[in-house]
Order: C-alpha cells, then sequence, then structure tokens
C-alpha cells in the first residue's frame, strides 16, 4: 500500500512537467534564404503577430544555400516537437528534389504539412542599360545576339523560369547563380549581370529609381505594384507554367494538436489588418489552407516539377 501511494505521487507530481501546454517556450522557424529575401520578409511579419498570440517568441532562423536544400534537412531531422518549423517555398519542396537525383529528404515524408500560406510575385528585371525594353525585345534581343546575355538567380523558380522561358523562346543565355535573390539583384543593378527573375521585395526600389526595367510578370493577372507590366502571358508566352509558393510544414510525426493549433494560429494572423496590409506590400497573396490540402499540393508540385524539367530538358544532377 505505502509503494502504491509513493508512486501515485510520483505520477501526480511528474503530469504539469510533462503535459506543459504548447507552446511553452521559443519557435524557431527556419527559412531557406538570406535576410532580406521575400521569404525571410513574410515570415517575420507573420512570425511577429503569431509571438503575440501565443505569448513566446517566435525566432527567424536564416538557413540558405543550395536551393532551400540545408534548411529542408535541417528541418527534416529536427524533433517533431513543434518548436522548429519551417516556412517553405516551391524550392526546397518542390523545384530543388525535383533537380537532384539523390534529393536530401522526401518532401513528402520527411515533413508534416501546415497550411499554405500564399503566392509570391515574381518579375522578369533587366539592367536598365540593356538595349530592350519590352519582353518581345528581350527575345529578339537574345535570338540575335545568342550565348551574349547572362541571366542571375537566386532561387529555383528563377532558375527554373528561365530555363522554361529560355527553352518556349528557343534563346540561349549564361547562367549565374548566387545564393539568394538580393546578391543576385545586386549584381544586375551593378551590369554583371542582364535579367534575374526576382520578387519586388528585393528588385522594385530599382525599377523606380530607373536602375532596372521590369518587363513581364508571371502573375495570371497584372500586379497592382506596376500595372504597366504586362503577364507574361499577355507577352506572347501563354504556355508559361510556372508559380511560386510560401507554406509552412514540421518535421515528420508532428503531433495532430500541434499542427491544429499552429494551422489556427497561422491563419489568424495572416487575417489581422496590420498583417495583411504589411503582405500586400510585399506583394505577397495569403492562400490558406487545411494540412490535408497542402499534403495534396505538396505531392502534385513535386510531380509537375519532374514533368516540367523532363520537358524542357533540364536533367537532374
Amino acid at each position: 500500500m505505502k509503494r502504491l501511494f509513493l508512486c501515485a505521487a510520483v505520477l501526480l507530481f511528474a503530469v504539469p512537467a510533462h503535459a506543459q501546454p504548447y507552446p511553452s517556450k521559443s519557435i524557431r522557424i527556419v527559412v531557406p534564404f538570406a535576410p532580406g529575401s521575400a521569404t525571410d520578409i513574410i515570415t517575420r511579419i507573420i512570425g511577429a503577430s503569431v509571438s503575440t498570440a501565443v505569448g513566446q517568441p517566435v525566432v527567424v532562423d536564416n538557413k540558405a544555400g543550395a536551393d532551400g536544400l540545408i534548411a529542408g534537412a535541417e528541418v527534416a531531422k529536427s524533433p517533431p516537437d513543434g518548436y522548429t518549423l519551417f516556412m517553405a517555398t516551391n524550392s526546397p519542396m518542390a523545384a530543388g528534389p525535383a533537380m537532384k537525383k539523390v534529393p536530401p529528404y522526401d518532401s513528402v515524408a520527411d515533413f508534416t504539412p501546415i497550411s499554405d500560406i500564399g503566392r509570391y510575385t515574381f518579375f522578369l528585371y533587366a539592367n536598365a542599360a540593356l538595349p530592350v525594353k519590352s519582353f518581345q525585345e528581350l527575345i529578339a534581343y537574345a535570338k540575335a545576339n545568342p550565348g551574349k546575355l547572362n541571366y542571375g538567380t537566386g532561387n529555383t523558380t528563377a532558375i527554373v523560369s528561365t530555363a522554361q522561358m529560355n527553352s518556349l523562346a528557343g534563346i540561349t543565355m549564361t547562367h549565374v547563380p548566387y545564393k539568394s535573390e538580393p546578391p543576385a539583384i545586386t549584381d544586375l543593378v551593378a551590369g554583371r549581370v542582364d535579367v534575374v527573375w526576382a520578387t519586388p521585395t528585393t528588385g522594385l526600389v530599382h525599377v523606380k529609381d530607373g536602375k532596372l526595367r521590369a518587363l513581364v510578370t508571371f502573375l495570371k493577372n497584372r500586379s497592382p505594384l506596376l500595372p504597366e507590366v504586362p503577364t507574361i502571358y499577355e507577352a506572347g508566352m501563354p504556355q508559361f507554367t510556372i508559380s511560386s509558393w510560401a507554406a509552412l510544414y514540421g518535421p515528420a510525426k508532428l503531433p495532430r494538436e500541434i499542427v491544429l493549433r499552429l494551422n489556427r494560429e497561422f491563419h489568424d494572423a495572416v487575417k489581422r489588418a496590420d498583417v495583411a496590409s504589411a503582405l500586400d506590400k510585399q506583394a505577397f497573396t495569403v492562400s490558406l489552407s487545411t494540412p490535408e490540402q497542402l499534403a495534396a499540393m505538396t505531392k502534385e508540385q513535386m510531380d509537375s516539377y519532374r514533368r516540367l524539367l523532363a520537358s524542357i530538358g533540364m536533367q537532374p544532377e
């Protein structure tokens, strides 16, 4: 009887420590690109709101490199406790793995989907000194000067977008890869590369000051940020298929109750007026989902990128 009483007492005192409500400490969100990138900025905007709501710090941890695969591999190996999350994009979750013969993780099996977050705006920027003022003029110039132009990329969206554009237009340009958008745009402004597919976060200010031209966007409709810039479909390339998205994941086997709590908190955060306004300024369109919808989208995107890379002749490395 005495032994039973002692065991009961131990269990009684152990329960509060074991059953601390989530979250009971800071949450780390791994971002696969450098500070100042579009994903970094939108994560900080949303994370600050979530932090206020849950009463715990939400810390952004930038892990740039390898088109987001470094960040993805770290999150995939993290404990499934809800304290390490991944603000992923199509780069580390679809394009990057599709471009590798042996990717460092399985985008479907090694992560727990939490919620789709939204869609990025991308523009094709050209250095203002380049003698082209439209998308059609760029294609004509590239055809007249094969191999003369070079293009920068800071993520796999830019890599695949340019590869598909070049394939559809029948042009060749030299690839200059960067770890993220900011250095690619810096070199574009300096004239070390000629064109870059990138977000308004890094390029818009340089369009406003006349150092860059925005030739097209791959949005379905024109962006209110630059309403004079046509879509790539309007400009004569209706076969173009790339889009760019952000979504929230945790490591595989994340408990269901934590997934649902995070889904609710992030949905509530992006619906707040101040957050929605800040995201609008980044030309980021919110597109929320259930965990199940994101799981289906992740699989579809992996399959889609594999088909796309095969269609444009890009072989996995």
